[in-house]
């Protein structure tokens, strides 16, 4: 499923200097990894600051992209895994960063995602990140981590420092 930016502010900003509500995206995610993410939001390790979804999606997505095969683990656990479970399943309307976002919607133009192959939505990609992420590490850790890193490259967009 194809989204556009939210204009909701209240959904969009999560305590980032100058975060702009264009910044993140609407995206749904398949309900066993949403309760996963949840609860790493009200775990005790998600303090200071405290993560919301747009952090956690986010780091989930650029965990899986920091290998080499992600794209590869992606779409093996889709049509492993994913593709098994009832199509009707509940999914939760969430948030990712626009970067995220990116990397993602390039997955789903890639010749992966055509015909003859079964065409994935945005919703099945991130939650195959998210489901990727909770099969690595259940503590969540490496997730609150990336989401730290991933604010601290947000932060220094626009100063001229690199990415770290």
């Amino acid at each position: 499923m194809f989204t556009t930016p939210t204009t909701h502010p209240h959904k969009a900003m999560t305590g980032s200097p100058g975060a702009d509500p264009q910044d993140v995206i609407e995206t749904r995610l398949w309900l066993e990894e949403h309760d996963w993410l949840y609860r790493l939001l009200r775990s005790e390790e998600n303090v200071s600051p405290t993560f919301r979804f747009p952090d956690l999606i986010s780091a989930c997505v650029s965990l899986v992209f920091d290998h080499d095969d992600g794209p590869t683990r992606i779409f093996q656990f889709l049509g492993t895994e994913l593709v098994l479970r009832l199509p009707q399943t509940p999914r939760r309307r969430e948030s990712m960063w626009w970067p995220q976002y990116q990397l993602l919607l390039a997955l789903q133009r890639s010749p992966a995602n055509r015909h003859p192959n079964p065409k994935f939505q945005l919703d099945q990609l991130t939650t195959a990140c998210v489901a990727l992420c909770r099969t690595e590490d259940g503590s969540g850790s490496a997730v609150l981590r990336k989401a730290r890193r991933n604010m601290a490259e947000r932060s220094y967009r626009g100063r001229d420092a690199p990415a770290g």
